[in-house]
């Protein structure tokens, strides 16, 4: 039988780099040949083969009602009827902005655009220019989008392909940034001592998910917010990724911190390309046109992504919408570590909402890059394969977070499990 995705990813790369058009899709860091998705329902995807497989992706996060969920499709079919693309206000961007607010009473004004790289691209540009400092803070192995003063020790795909730094980003773009090691308190507390008065703000992901799911500590937390405090810099929670994926009011809600400035992507766009910036109004009010802050974007706000991320945030604040969503993805972590330890593969998972981490060969689990470094690739590589033959779907990269949607019912987790403990009796 002709395989149609070794032709497809064949042709693909005489037309596109690598054959994709986001790096870790390329199977880098697992080898072999990507599928390619024809169309996808609830928890499955259907390859071009029309190959079914339990999909643990979901997207990368946003298909957190499942994929093609119909209410959200025909909510999107009827909007597309009275057009597309306008570049002018629509009634749903002030609902969608609303209903944000409601959810993350932190973000008490936004601006829509349409990744989360531009939500955090922005977000920086306005915290440098509300603050008139010029330096940043990051953390190792977080990612925050591709804009060049990002890309120094990051995550997500920089990490699968063992580059923690990017070409064409001159030396002058990332010497105002600074990289300290997640959950390092010291760290953070040192330089704000030595500079607080120059870094404009620190950005962060409250639940790291791009060097695969690390969670924070509270004192690291809580050092956070005190230090910027202090010394007026910014502090942005980058939930383009954690944003109604780990809680129904974001990850924030579960630190009981209030940041200054949140970007949103994923789960707010519904599966299509949306996101947001937004935070303390005094801040926004640098922005323009009320501001010299720059910031525009001819699709943002697109009247179908913003039609889609209504009804999802409509479906997620449904009646026990998170205890269902948390407690499939807690019983699956939970199944495949004792599932690997009965074979004596050593295996260690955790997870927080809908949101997902498996880690091979480590002895605790990871707080930090360093950590996540001394993760056992090649057994991972091993176990996505298998799994993958056995038509069940992780992302393709040992640096990923995984994920989880309401559609992944009790069936599905079964029989991920059972596929799961075949793959740990072979590995061993």
């Amino acid at each position: 039988m002709t395989d149609r995705n070794e032709l497809l990813f064949n042709e693909s790369k005489q037309y596109i780099p690598g054959g994709v058009n986001s790096p870790v899709r390329a199977f880098g860091s697992v080898g072999g040949i990507p599928r390619f998705i024809r169309r996808a329902k609830g928890a499955c995807i259907w390859d071009e083969n029309d190959r079914r497989y339990i999909d643990y992706v979901c997207s990368w996060g946003p298909a957190i009602v499942g994929h093609a969920h119909p209410e959200v499709i025909k909510a999107v079919q009827e909007v597309a009827e009275s057009g597309l693309s306008f570049g002018a206000p629509t009634e749903g961007e002030l609902l969608i902005a609303k209903e944000i607010h409601k959810l993350m009473p932190s973000i008490e004004q936004l601006r829509l655009v349409s990744s989360g790289t531009e939500a955090t691209m922005s977000a920086i540009r306005l915290a440098r220019g509300f603050t008139k400092r010029d330096t940043i803070i990051k953390f190792e192995g977080c990612y925050h989008g591709h804009s060049d003063s990002l890309l120094v020790k990051a995550g997500s795909g920089l990490l699968t392909f063992g580059n923690p730094s990017s070409g064409g980003v001159p030396a002058d773009f990332s010497r105002h940034t600074l990289v300290l090691p997640y959950n390092n308190v010291d760290a953070i507390s040192k330089t704000f001592a030595e500079m607080g008065n120059q870094i404009a703000c620190v950005i962060v992901e409250p639940f790291a998910g791009n060097m695969n799911l690390v969670k924070p500590t509270a004192e690291f937390m809580q050092t956070l917010r005190a230090c910027t405090q202090q010394h007026g810099a910014v502090l942005i929670f980058d939930e383009v990724m954690t944003g109604f994926r780990v809680a129904l009011n974001g990850a924030q809600s579960i630190h009981g911190i209030t940041p200054d400035l949140t970007t949103l992507g994923k789960v707010i766009g519904g599966g299509m390309p949306l996101a947001a910036f937004g935070g303390r109004a005094d801040i926004m009010a640098s922005i323009s046109p009320l501001g010299n802050v720059y910031q525009a974007g001819t699709l943002s706000g697109n009247p179908l992504a913003v039609t889609a991320g209504l009804k999802t945030l409509e479906i997620i604040q449904r009646e026990h919408f998170y205890e269902h969503l948390t407690a499939a993805t807690e019983k699956l972590m939970q199944g495949l570590q004792e599932k690997a330890q009965q074979h004596g593969i050593p295996v260690l998972t955790d997870s927080v909402g809908g949101m997902f981490g498996i880690y091979f060969g480590l002895e605790n689990l990871p707080q930090s890059y360093a950590d996540m470094q001394k993760c056992d690739g090649e057994l991972f590589k091993q176990f996505f394969h298998a799994m993958l033959e056995e038509d069940v779907a992780f992302a393709p990269s040992p640096f990923e977070a995984g994920f989880v949607s309401i559609a992944h019912k009790d069936e599905f987790i079964n029989t991920t499990l059972e596929k799961a403990e075949m793959v740990f009796a072979k590995m061993k």
